[in-house]
């Protein structure tokens, strides 16, 4: 096997379901068309591509809520990797970014452990893995720890749209690397990031860097590396996901330029596979001829590429086919040993820190009924609302809760009891707002409810089925209303009040909420497209662990301003 890593200048101007545990999903592609018809084969090639994204530095297979296994994390998949290794020892493997943030593995080894290799990067590194692309969350731990984890890292990080101000040189060395395999196929693979992370990213956390625009740094970058390479295989890995449905190609979200994987297939010429992440999807599939991969995040799955190759009797490579899966562990995946010993210090400290008290609670906030907590304000979401509205310095605030699980907090709290209630990793976004949005966001949130026969407010069971969203229903805090669920739909608000007057539907407000529904998610049309004052870049878990920690015991308050009549 033969490696070369290139070091280049940019130019100025430069989906699919979630598979059953243990399931395969695959997409094949016949032969490539822009190559021309070959001339007789003389012999066959099959060139695999092995791809992790969005582990967010789930390396053991552990739940930190409740310290249970479950079938995810790099090492189960190092164990699969291993065993296609067995297969197919000339493989390629790639990260496509997010790996060393997001569990409370990661947030330790950045309190506590520093002095020592990250662990992610630790354990990349045992699993020989041969490039990766930085993501938008490796940035949030700063610049310093970004490039310790790119020094210590046996292998090359691509981005070829991350270049120094005011220069044209790739930040971070070289935008591509080439590969030629045992057999003689030449593989080249072009890093590209999502160029949206200014607008996420702490400013301090990416002085110094220019963010250029995604697909037109694969426009530029895609025809010179064929022509001056001459790949038989022309590999995209970008950290970003799809903006368009893949089947229809209508938008699936607002077309900011965040994500841009559709366009790159089918407006740049010359990509064969095509590796995306960001947005946690599972896909294996196939858009305009390129062959397309996400393997969700964790490490629920291992994405696998084959590509079947005949070379002509003139020594030219054609490829014949090509193949997306998702492999994903189960119960029956035994995680990695070398792998489980590289963490196991670090994990086992980490496990004493998550049930170290960290404050406690003066009074109850504990959540007997999730129903009861929906239908009249209650200490446990005041509180959330609160921690909101201090990390985002405004007045007006709205959350979810998120789960039927989720249990508030009682006496003593513990980092775990914060990820029990807090178990997705949400950022915060803060929307400049009319009244009049804000109307139409509180009467689609009262859709959550209907009265049953005889009187009884129940849950809707659109929010049921087909699988519980109980985080689109939200509670707001910094405004009064009431919601008479018995009206008919789009007429529930029945008292909307800001500062004890009756908010107008011009007046403007700054409001915080999680970076999903400021985007639309559950049907918010009404946010799509405002204004975004401010994004805080902190999982919602962590700022509240530090909100607790500064204060050492919280207060359990409630100024019950809103709540759910009929």
């Amino acid at each position: 096997m033969e490696w070369r890593q290139i070091d280049g200048e940019t130019r100025a101007d430069a989906v699919s379901d979630l598979p059953q545990a243990g399931k395969v999903e695959e997409s094949k592609a016949g032969g490539d068309q822009r190559r021309g018809p070959s001339d007789e084969a003389v012999c066959e090639s099959v060139c695999e591509i092995l791809v992790t994204s969005d582990v967010h530095g789930h390396i053991y297979p552990t739940d930190y809520r409740t310290h249970e296994e479950i079938p995810l994390g790099l090492a189960k998949l190092a164990a699969m990797i291993r065993r296609e290794r067995e297969r197919t020892p000339d493989l390629l493997l790639v990260d496509n970014g997010d790996v060393i943030q997001g569990t409370p593995l990661c947030s330790f080894y950045v309190k506590q452990r520093q002095e020592e290799m990250h662990p992610a990067v630790a354990v990349m590194n045992e699993l020989d893995y041969d490039a990766a692309v930085p993501g938008n969350h490796e940035f949030n731990y700063g610049p310093r720890m970004l490039r310790r984890v790119m020094e210590d890292s046996r292998f090359p990080w691509l981005s070829a749209g991350i270049v120094d101000a005011g220069q044209r040189q790739p930040a971070f060395g070289q935008p591509y690397l080439v590969k030629t395999t045992e057999a003689g196929v030449k593989i080249a693979v072009l890093g590209v990031t999502t160029h949206y992370i200014p607008h996420w990213e702490n400013p301090r956390h990416i002085e110094g860097w220019e963010f250029r625009d995604a697909l037109e740094t694969v426009k530029t970058w895609v025809p010179r590396i064929r022509e001056q390479e001459r790949p038989d295989l022309m590999v995209i890995a970008y950290h970003g996901g799809f903006e368009r449905d893949l089947l229809t190609g209508e938008p699936a979200e607002r077309l900011t330029g965040e994500n841009q994987g559709y366009a790159m297939c089918l407006e740049v010429p010359g990509i064969d596979v095509l590796i995306t992440g960001h947005q946690h999807r599972l896909i294996a599939a196939e858009v305009g001829g390129v062959t397309v991969i996400q393997p969700g995040s964790g490490g629920q799955a291992l994405g696998k590429i084959s590509v079947r190759f005949q070379k002509s009797t003139d020594g030219a490579w054609t490829i014949m086919e090509k193949k997306a899966e998702l492999l994903t562990p189960d119960e029956t995946t035994e995680a990695d040993g070398k792998v489980l010993g590289i963490v196991r210090s670090l994990e086992a400290d980490t496990q004493t820190w998550l049930d170290q008290p960290i404050g406690e609670v003066s009074g109850d906030m504990e959540i007997r009924s999730p129903l009861a907590c929906r239908l009249a304000d209650h200490p446990f979401m005041e509180f959330v609302n609160k921690v909101q509205m201090e990390a985002a310095g405004v007045k007006v605030s709205n959350a979810a809760l998120l789960s039927n699980a989720s249990k508030g907090f009682r006496g003593s709290i513990t980092m775990r009891d914060v990820l029990t209630n807090f178990m997705y990793p949400n950022t915060l976004a803060v929307l400049r707002l009319k009244g009049k949005d804000i109307r139409e966001a509180l009467e689609q949130t009262a859709n959550y409810f209907i009265v049953e026969e005889g009187g009884k407010i129940a849950v809707n069971p659109a929010y049921m089925e087909p699988k519980a969203q109980h985080y689109n229903y939200d509670m707001w805090e910094g405004i009064e209303y009431v919601l008479n669920v018995s009206r008919p739909p789009g007429r529930r608000v029945a008292l909307l009040n800001y500062s004890g007057e009756p908010l107008r539907d011009d007046a403007e407000i700054d409001v915080v909420m999680n970076s999903y529904r400021a985007g639309g998610g559950g049907d918010y049309d009404m946010y799509r497209g405002k204004p975004v004052v401010k994004e805080i870049q902190i999982d919602m878990a962590e700022l509240v662990a530090e909100y607790i920690r500064e204060r050492g015991t919280i207060m359990a308050t409630c100024n019950h301003n809103w709540q759910i009549v009929r």
